[in-house]
């Protein structure tokens, strides 16, 4: 059934039809058929001015209804520029998958439909359902045939080019920002390139003393762990000659010219110091720490904190620490290990940054011992790591960022599930390698993998590229912490008495969720309204990130290059939108999702 293209084709039309239909009239009864009753609808803005999945006909007929009448949602049709209604499989089920574009009173947006059969209908239904903005209504991005003019052909040859022109701007000598981004990697780029092309003042300010340090001052023989296709920035992709795994200060580089190249306000050698926010004017006043350390106050209507998943460096309260008589350094402060030939390294923690570094030292020449501290998720770099990006090896990237923006919390975690069973064939070799040594493995909880640990605690697992393998040859050394009873001078004193010598301890052990940044920046009162930031609470959505959050004004972005890529769109309009009227600025009380599994 349905097996030609113009039947699938014809089948995800006739839906889309019904659907406007069905909100047009407010049929409820023609509605409810439409969806089974296992079903989920993620909504991106474009009916609910939220980043919500509803699960359950019962509870999308509810929020449509809810929706449907203020927003008058219309010309739903298959998108003719995309890619064609298609069968795929998503989550281990056979669908049709068809991408379409519809209006709103105030907007055009783009979305996903599948459809699967219905045991006890002939009918196709909706399995799962993206509605998600892609623009507001006269306001535009600055794109193609709306790009800007710029200077004339009739030029004032003693007035201002266009070079005095930008460095007029990035001054700020006599105004302010309407956003202040903080922090200049790949969040802030991204959402400072976005606004940008919505025409809102947007600074950027970071520590480092010059554009992509974030990544330029990390450990020398760092290269990104997945592959150069899924990583553009907004707007300007990676060239096509450029290394499957990007080295970082390649990628570095590129922020430098990406800055240029967007015409972004970015200063550098800034630190951000306090914010406290005007309740009666709607803005902000915040203490930047200049380079010359001249200290300078601005006043701008939305704060981006774009500083990474994680804030503060996390240095844990190990017994003995303080009386080691070497060296003590936290991942973020190595560079390489050429100064450690010869010498002897204990690396504390098993995630990424653990075993990288442990790595490094080995191939400088240092004789390296890992220390365990909890159960780590192991995957080798291919195939098994880049199982989840499969997606984009075909396809464009806008159809690719929209496949993985219409993936419901729900079905993301099953399709992770059978990636990890996947991939733990692939690596059975190595794992059973580690277990023999006496390393402790995990596969995420219930089996979801690597990148729900990252969603939910930002590490706990490992991209073998190689430290794996010296593991489990014994050439790098493993042993757990549990069977340390506390560091002494010389090193680490074991519970059966011996004494493992060290000259250097790396504490790879991670860092304080963004919360802790919040309280230290902004005080304890809007690190309480804010609350938890990252991974999932009661709802599906990352807590506080890309949205609107409780403190008005203050905004959370983070995450891969992709998840940042796809998702300041959605923060940049929601700012947009607050500085049309369009919306207000601070997010409704939270409220559960519909339940979920």
């Amino acid at each position: 059934m349905l097996g030609r293209t113009d039947d699938i084709s014809t089948a995800a039309g006739n839906w889309l039809a019904q659907f406007e239909s069905a909100l047009t009239t407010s049929d409820e009864i023609q509605l409810r058929s439409l969806f089974h009753s296992d079903s989920y609808w993620r909504d991106v803005l474009a009916l609910s001015w939220n980043i919500q999945t509803i699960n359950g006909a019962d509870a999308i007929l509810k929020e449509l209804k809810a929706r449907a009448i203020s927003v008058s949602p219309g010309r739903f049709r298959i998108d003719p520029d995309r890619a064609a209604p298609r069968k795929v499989m998503r989550a281990g089920a056979t669908a049709i998958e068809a991408i379409f574009k519809f209006d709103t009173a105030e907007g055009r947006g783009s979305g996903i439909l599948r459809l699967t059969p219905d045991a006890g209908d002939v009918r196709m239904k909706a399995w799962t359902l993206l509605t998600a903005l892609d623009e507001l209504k006269g306001f535009e991005e600055q794109l193609g045939t709306s790009r800007p003019r710029g200077q004339s052909y009739s030029r004032d040859f003693r007035g201002p080019n266009w070079l005095d022109l930008r460095k007029a701007a990035a001054e700020y000598a006599d105004r302010d920002p309407d956003v202040l981004v903080v922090g200049g990697g790949q969040a802030g780029l991204s959402i400072a390139a976005r606004l940008k092309q919505l025409r809102i003042d947007t600074l950027v300010v970071d520590r480092e003393a010059r554009i992509g340090d974030n990544w330029r001052n990390r450990y020398h023989a760092l290269t990104l762990h997945n592959q150069v296709q899924v990583n553009h920035l907004p707007y300007m992709p990676f060239p096509p000659n450029w290394p499957i795994y990007i080295p970082k200060d390649k990628l570095a580089n590129w922020f430098e010219a990406y800055v240029e190249s967007m015409e972004l306000n970015y200063w550098t050698g800034n630190e951000f110091e306090s914010g406290a926010y005007d309740e009666t004017e709607g803005r902000w006043s915040v203490v930047l720490r200049r380079a010359d350390g001249s200290p300078r106050e601005m006043h701008p209507r939305h704060v981006v904190m774009a500083t990474g998943v994680s804030g503060i460096p996390n240095l844990p309260d190990i017994p003995g620490l303080k009386k080691f008589a070497g060296t003590v350094l936290h991942s973020s402060q190595y560079g390489d290990g050429e100064a450690w030939k010869d010498k002897k390294a204990l690396v504390i923690g098993t995630g990424n940054s653990g075993h990288d570094i442990a790595q490094d030292l080995h191939s400088s020449g240092a004789r390296v011992t890992l220390v365990q501290r909890s159960s780590t998720l192991i995957t080798n770099i291919e195939p098994s790591a880049q199982l989840a990006y499969a997606a984009y090896n075909e396809g464009t990237l806008e159809d690719n960022d929209l496949i993985a923006t219409s993936m419901p919390l729900v079905l993301a975690k099953r399709s992770h599930v059978m990636l990890t069973e996947q991939s733990k064939k692939f690596d059975q070799e190595l794992l059973e390698g580690l277990e023999r040594v006496g390393f402790k493995l995990d596969y995420g909880e219930g089996g979801t993998g690597w990148q729900f640990k990252y969603l939910t605690r930002g590490g706990g697992y490992y991209f073998n590229v190689g430290c794996s393998d010296l593991v489990v040859k014994g050439q790098i050394g493993l042993i757990q912490f549990s069977d340390v009873h506390s560091l002494v001078a010389e090193g680490a004193r074991m519970k059966n008495g011996e004494t493992i010598a060290a000259d250097l301890i790396v504490l790879a052990t991670g860092y304080k969720g963004q919360e802790h940044l919040v309280r230290k920046l902004f005080g304890g009162e809007i690190a309480d309204r804010v609350g938890p930031i990252w991974g999932f609470g009661d709802t599906q959505e990352l807590r506080n990130m890309y949205t609107r959050t409780a403190q008005p004004g203050l905004w959370f972005i983070a995450g891969s290059l992709a998840q940042c890529r796809i998702n300041s769109k959605y923060l940049a309009l929601q700012i947009k939108a607050i500085k049309e009227g369009l919306l207000p600025n601070v997010a409704l009380a939270a409220k559960p999702d519909a339940a979920f599994a």
